[in-house]
């Protein structure tokens, strides 16, 4: 896409980050999906880049920077490797980004710079058994004794989880109380009644870890608890709707990586005595590609934009989220059908986009969501 809307500093964070990526990301993408394996060389390269400071407030070690800049930084980091993307997101836009938004000024100095250096690695707790689209229904339980909190219960699907320090957990203090009763507490990893429990066999996204977290009467200072009480679910919605677009971001990215797969081999693979580019329905399979991303990643940013300014954005991400999810699992698929045969076995770069990205229409609210997202911003408006 033509770089007519990008700013100086945009474009030249897009040719740092793209340089990464196809030097180190994508190389070593195929190697983390096989063994399922924490990609930790690509986040030590992200991190000495300052990428992980990346919106984080400069007076605790972060570099600034806006939505769209991030974005830039998303869709690139994914085009190379979706899981380190996936790690990236968890850890900067949900955790990081949670503490640098509701965070006390001692939470940030504690908490930021290791955060923002990749000392310490962070996680993001929201999900559970009994509670996942439906992710106000969460009873991992919150109550205060003596002092300090108890917490109990349990979390699903918590990526980045088993190398995590940090984790911001979402809680209940009365589940009679709705959304209102909902507080966010830091839990550190040695805390004792805290299990981690790794959680195997992903379709994709393999190089990320995933896992349960249990916590049985998990004592935490009730210092740590993030903003007032009665505020964490309202905090959440405000962190969630302004990741969803670096999910959007990772979607373009994917989605490109996918395209470019295919028009790679179309280019080299030849049938019936030509190259598969020279057949028509193979350039209109590349054309309606080449033109889905470049709307997807328009609606990426579009929404970052408006972030940026101020200006109400929570309907037009949810709008980039369901587009790209869907361009990316599309692209994907088209990417597999073109390679025939060939893109149906691993290490193939098409196969692998295939599984990575299916969970793009899961996590961080699925299509169905999103559309109820959409709905009831035209509806209201």
């Amino acid at each position: 896409m033509s770089d007519v809307f990008l700013t100086e500093d945009e474009q030249l964070l897009r040719l740092a980050v793209r340089e990464l990526a196809d030097r180190e990301l994508a190389p070593r993408a195929s190697h983390y999906d096989q063994n399922e394996e924490f990609p930790w060389e690509n986040l030590r390269r992200i991190a000495e880049m300052g990428l992980f400071g990346l919106t984080i407030d400069e007076s605790c070690g972060g570099s600034g920077g806006t939505g769209r800049q991030l974005a830039v930084a998303i869709e690139e980091l994914a085009r190379g490797c979706g899981a380190t993307s996936v790690i990236y997101i968890a850890h900067l836009a949900l955790c990081a980004q949670y503490v640098n938004m509701f965070g006390s000024d001692a939470q940030k100095r504690e908490l930021l710079p290791p955060l923002v250096n990749m000392d310490r690695v962070g996680a993001f707790a929201l999900t559970e058994p009994g509670a996942g689209s439906d992710a106000a229904s969460i009873r991992t339980s919150l109550s205060r004794v003596d002092g300090h909190f108890l917490l109990d219960g349990s979390k699903l699907f918590t990526t980045n989880a088993v190398e995590a320090d940090v984790f911001v957990v979402l809680a209940t203090r009365d589940p009679e109380q709705g959304t209102k009763g909902i507080d966010a507490v830091i839990v550190e990893r040695d805390t004792p009644g805290f299990t981690i429990n790794p959680q195997h066999g992903k379709m994709g996204m393999r190089g990320s870890s995933t896992a349960e977290l249990v916590f049985e009467r998990c004592k935490v200072p009730e210092e740590n608890r993030l903003g007032g009480e009665g505020v964490g679910w309202a905090q959440t919605m405000e962190v969630l709707n302004a990741s969803r677009i670096g999910i959007a971001a990772q979607c373009v990215g994917l989605a490109q990586a996918a395209y470019e797969a295919a028009l790679q081999y179309a280019r080299q693979r030849e049938a019936f005595g030509k190259h598969l580019s020279g057949f028509q329905s193979v350039q209109w399979t590349l054309a309606d590609m080449a033109t889905e991303i470049d709307a997807a990643r328009l609606l990426v940013y579009r929404a970052a934009s408006l972030l940026d300014a101020g200006k109400p954005f929570v309907t037009e991400a949810s709008m980039a989220k369901l587009f790209a999810s869907r361009v990316a699992v599309e692209c994907a698929d088209r990417a597999v059908q073109l390679h025939g045969g060939t893109g149906y076995f691993a290490p193939t770069s098409a196969e692998r986009l295939y599984r990575d990205a299916r969970v793009t229409e899961i996590y961080e609210g699925t299509s169905e969501v999103q559309r109820m997202i959409i709905s009831r911003g035209i509806l209201d408006d």
